[in-house]
């Protein structure tokens, strides 16, 4: 607002004598635009878009243009955008709808086509649309998917990177990850690496084997505890005889890191992290350690949506996949408890609240903005709810040091929720 002001209201295009109403993109999303098209003799509406994916927003699209078609009586031609663009993924769908909000044409998402829809006029001077091509879109959870792997896949080829290296744990957050990059670039340009420390336990290198294994990509271990007796002594003198705490844990996880972009600047890789939205929230992640990397493709994605997308990969081969069919992620990764493995007997579960509650909050307070009494009303602990509450408030300064990732919600971190990192206020808890 203080540096533009609005234009004037376009008209109409005259091209090969027929006239074109072309609102841009937001212009469909309100009345005025195109309602102004079509009073000044606009005979056809055609909306290039640059519309990024959301979870639920081609429907949101479909009904806005069912709307803009009755309120003006003019077929609507919305042609969208197909590619990843550093945190955006454009997920195409184009589709036509005729003057009577019938669906003529429908095409599909995450990928390119053309397809050509013939108009003519009928005996009134209004224009009849043939049917074209129609492919049913994604549903469930296969469109986030889609949006996962084309932003995996833009990123690392647009900005030609050879291929991906990532730590391969033995977990569920970096099965996925790995099996996103095998289905976006090929197996032969994934590199994992298995990191253990006397912690890691024997399931753990087995299931990371396992992964590697089913996915068809190299894995290369590479244990940590030189590292970690390296770091002891030098920083005993400073450290005396105080007892162990984060400190060390987080050592663990900032050596991972030093090997991992070891590999990265060896092989030319990119180094893909691994955390999801739900540790992002809550700060459950090491700055400089298991947060590095140069792109997390499940920066946006909840840890119930994790294990969601796990079972459905492991059934389904998703359209444009690179990877093998079938099970590619072993059993008793889905079934374990989940655990950072920094220390004995660790699970995620000593920290935070089950995933299944932690989720649903964070979803209240980040994508619905909701107050911690509307929280509370919906059945939630208040105790709990304010320690998430205070969780999320305090790991912003994490965040804005984190590496881009795919945007599949309306508050995705980095773009659409920015909070202060320096607030003296902390609210009444």
């Amino acid at each position: 607002v203080r540096l533009f002001k609005p234009g004037p209201m376009p008209g109409p295009v005259n091209f090969r004598g027929v006239r074109l109403g072309i609102p841009i993109c937001e212009d469909m999303w309100g009345p005025e635009v195109c309602e102004c098209l079509a009073e000044s003799g606009a005979e056809i509406l055609i909306v290039p878009n640059g519309s990024p994916y959301e979870m639920g927003k081609a429907d949101v699209r479909l009904q806005l243009a069912v709307a803009r078609v009755t309120e003006t009586g003019l077929p609507l031609m919305y042609v969208n955008q197909v590619g990843g663009q550093d945190e955006l993924v454009f997920d195409g769908a184009s589709f036509v709808l005729d003057a009577g909000c019938n669906l003529r044409a429908q095409l599909p998402m995450f990928r390119e086509a053309l397809a050509v829809v013939d108009l003519s006029r009928d005996a009134e001077g209004g224009w009849v649309c043939d049917d074209g091509p129609r492919e049913a879109p994604p549903e469930g959870i296969e469109p986030i998917y889609g949006a996962l792997q084309l932003g995996l896949r833009d990123y690392v080829n647009k900005n030609r990177f050879k291929g991906i290296v990532l730590g391969l744990s033995g977990g569920i957050d970096s099965a996925l990850s790995a099996a996103i990059a095998v289905d976006a670039l090929g197996a032969e340009r994934v590199h994992c690496v298995m990191m253990p420390s006397p912690y890691t336990s024997r399931e753990s290198l087995e299931d990371a084997g396992e992964c590697a294994r089913l996915l068809g990509v190299r894995l290369d271990t590479v244990g940590i505890e030189p590292a970690m007796t390296a770091f002891d002594a030098m920083l005993k003198p400073a450290f005396d005889d105080l007892p162990p705490d984060t400190t060390e844990e987080n050592i663990q996880a900032r050596s991972r890191m030093i090997t991992l972009m070891a590999f990265s600047n060896k092989f030319a890789l990119m180094l893909l992290s691994t955390g999801n939205k739900s540790e992002m929230s809550v700060g459950y992640a090491t700055l400089y350690g298991d947060m590095a990397g140069g792109f997390n493709v499940l920066k946006d994605v909840y840890k119930t949506t994790v294990y969601r997308l796990a079972h459905w990969r492991n059934q389904t081969l998703p359209r444009g996949g690179l990877g093998p069919p079938g099970r590619v992620i072993p059993e008793r990764i889905l079934t374990k408890a989940p655990s950072a493995e920094l220390k004995p007997h660790q699970t995620d579960q000593d920290t935070l609240p089950p995933y299944e509650t932690l989720d649903a909050i964070l979803e209240c307070l980040i994508e619905d903005e909701m107050s911690i009494d509307e929280i509370v009303a919906r059945g939630h602990d208040h105790d709990t709810v304010a320690r998430v509450w205070r969780m999320l408030d305090g790991a912003e300064y994490k965040r804005r040091q984190a590496c881009p990732g795919v945007k599949i919600t309306r508050r995705a971190f980095g773009r659409d929720r920015r909070y202060p990192i320096t607030n003296a206020f902390k609210g009444p808890l």
